[in-house]
C-alpha cells in the first residue's frame, strides 16, 4: 500500500508540473509577443519624433 501511495503522489506532481510549466509556457510566449509590439511602437515613435525635429 505504501508503494502505491507513493506512485500515486509521484504520478499527480508530475501531472501538476508539466501542466503548470505548459502555462508558464504560455504566459511567457504571450508576454514575448506584448514585448516585441512595445518595441516596434516605441521604435515607431523615436522615428516619428526625429522626422519632427528634422523639419
Amino acid at each position: 500500500m505504501r508503494k502505491n501511495l507513493s506512485l500515486a503522489t509521484i504520478l499527480a506532481l508530475s501531472v501538476m508540473l508539466f501542466s503548470s510549466c505548459e502555462a508558464i509556457g504560455g504566459i511567457f510566449k504571450a508576454g514575448m509577443w506584448a514585448g516585441v509590439i512595445v518595441v516596434i511602437i516605441i521604435v515607431a515613435i523615436v522615428l516619428w519624433l526625429i522626422g519632427k525635429v528634422r523639419k
